[in-house]
């Protein structure tokens, strides 16, 4: 993990204490570390509470791979937060064509440096009523592709009993464990030479899905759904709460936090 000076000490105070949280709200047990490739790479793990981030970047950084997410461009302009994620080298999503572009020359300088990019190709929090991934974005698909940047795909389960997806408090009693299934770097050679247009994104997108939802049956220890869970064919946004907080039926959507897929 070659990381600045500036990010190196950033990290270590903002480690010390989400360590310290997680591990008193929390067992863990993770497996598959030594998958991790020597370099860095793309992590794409399911999502299903929104402490997610926490989980996967507490195990991250205690594999000494620094945890880099890609946030909302309008939290760099939030005071102190934005020094923040400027200091960790988090990579800020804009709209633009211009803005596409540093976000990828980041992305780049990271993985040269040893991080990890964690990216959740659900694009949020997963509607599925069985809590199994949903249909993914193709952002990490595409990241990877253009810029040769392996993928490992990566399944938890665990801490949604500690905090449920959109609740309003944690539950630590009885204690829970977490739990993180690394797999094996998705083998997107296939797609090496085809042009990156919707079909050849789609279909390395799957191919990613599929390793997460295989990570996360194995975890499970049961058999997920034959289709996956297709937002767009049950009238729901692809982004943001589809329920209130506190609640399960659906509401008007709102932003559930501010990591996002590209």
């Amino acid at each position: 993990m070659k990381e600045s000076a500036k990010s190196a000490a950033t990290f270590v105070v903002i480690a010390a204490v989400t360590r310290t949280l997680l591990n008193g709200m929390m067992n863990r047990k993770w497996e598959g570390t030594e998958k991790l490739p020597p370099g860095g790479f793309i992590a794409t793990p399911n999502h299903c509470t929104e402490i997610d981030p926490l989980v996967v970047g507490h195990m991250l950084y205690n594999q000494k791979r620094a945890p880099h997410f890609l946030a909302k461009g309008a939290l760099f302009k939030v005071p102190v937060l934005s020094w923040i994620l400027n200091a960790t080298k988090q990579i800020p999503v804009e709209r633009s064509t211009a803005g596409a572009n540093r976000a990828l020359l980041l992305a780049q300088e990271i993985v040269e440096e040893g991080g990890a990019i964690i990216i959740y190709p659900e694009g949020t929090l997963t509607r599925d009523p069985g809590m199994w991934p949903m249909k993914g974005h193709t952002g990490a698909a595409r990241l990877a592709l253009e810029a040769g940047i392996p993928v490992v795909p990566m399944a938890h389960w665990g801490a949604h009993e500690v905090f449920p997806r959109y609740a309003k408090r944690f539950n630590l009693f009885p204690r829970k464990t977490s739990r993180i299934l690394i797999g094996e770097p998705v083998d997107l050679s296939e797609f090496a030479d085809r042009p990156l247009d919707k079909a050849t994104l789609t279909e390395a997108t799957d191919k990613i899905m599929d390793a997460i939802t295989g990570l996360l049956a194995e975890l499970r220890q049961e058999e997920p759904p034959a289709e996956r869970w297709d937002p767009s064919k049950h009238n729901q946004s692809k982004h943001g709460r589809f329920v209130e907080r506190g609640q399960e039926t659906p509401a008007q959507d709102a932003s559930d936090d501010g990591i996002v897929e590209p």
